[in-house]
């Protein structure tokens, strides 16, 4: 599973930096509320983590984890790198602790939480699934994050929560998530379609990764318009409208002496027009980048 980082790229925050992208049915989960930096980049630094480990799942003691009734834990430690879509915000950086946990049931990872509640196999090397989700949103603000927001109310993260689906096959993972704000600050919706492949070279592991993510008109207006007492001459009232953002990322992750992996996670997502349009953002485009440490009990 790959949590897509931030919503803006998922990801999907994301991280976001999704996030998220996931080979397998994975439930994301978090406190409601506003999310303070740490827990932000967390979830972040987790969701890229652990899809690592989804991605791995092709291996025997993974498949044994997830199908059979066995568990899989992991832990380690990581640190993430993203910006914000915001003009004239500085990008978060922090190290942070990874928890990961499977079973035949329940998947965790991070700020991430699925129940499986249905697989069936399509053909030898084919499989369908579905399940629930819960997912930590990781886009908000405060007014003093940028000069730029000085005097905006505060736009607080929230738990999200839907239904997943996935379709594994040896040409690529395809997965596709609807997701809506059970916190009510934004009241929106999202549906993501995310494909990668991990193609491993010996101990190396090589995942490229598309996603693209609609949001509704809420999500955007929510935290990217400006509302009637929030204008200024230099910033005018915007509404904001449904898009579809687009993520390219590459994730490579290495393993050994049997339990430790490392991994270096990269993306990119372009912001559409209706997001880049709002005089909040000054940017077209957001890059994150992960590196941490897993051990796999």
């Amino acid at each position: 599973m790959n949590l897509n980082v931030t919503s803006t790229s998922s990801s999907s925050a994301a991280g976001a930096c999704v996030a998220a992208s996931s080979s397998s049915i994975a439930a994301p989960a978090g406190p409601l509320g506003a999310m303070t930096p740490w827990f932000a980049t967390a979830a972040l630094v987790a969701g890229v983590a652990f899809s690592g480990v989804a991605s791995a799942q092709n291996q025997p003691r993974e498949a044994q984890a997830s199908g059979e009734g066995m568990s899989s834990w992991a832990l380690g430690l990581g640190v993430a790198t993203r910006q914000q879509p915001y003009a004239d915000a500085d990008s978060k950086t922090n190290v942070l602790p990874l928890l990961f946990y499977e079973n035949r049931w329940v998947r965790f990872a991070g700020t991430t939480a699925d129940l499986k509640l249905w697989r069936q196999p399509v053909a030898p090397s084919q499989e369908i699934s579905g399940g629930l989700r819960l997912r930590y949103d990781l886009t908000g603000y405060e007014a003093s994050d940028s000069p730029r927001l000085a005097g905006m109310a505060e736009r607080k993260g929230g738990l999200w929560g839907g239904a997943v689906l996935a379709w594994r096959n040896p040409l690529v993972q395809l997965s596709l998530d609807w997701t809506a704000d059970l916190s009510g600050h934004s009241k929106g919706q999202k549906l993501q379609l995310q494909a990668d492949r991990r193609f491993a070279l010996g101990s190396v592991g090589v995942t490229p990764r598309l996603a693209a993510q609609w949001q509704d008109k809420k999500y955007v207006d929510y935290y990217f318009g400006v509302r009637t007492q929030e204008a200024l001459a230099d910033r005018p009232v915007y509404f904001g409208r449904s898009a579809t953002t687009l993520e390219g990322g590459l994730r490579l992750d290495y393993a050994f002496s049997g339990r430790h992996q490392v991994f270096l996670d990269l993306s990119v997502t372009g912001l559409p027009s209706e997001i880049k349009d709002s005089p909040l953002v000054d940017r077209s485009s957001l890059s994150r980048v992960a590196v941490g440490y897993l051990y796999r009990f």
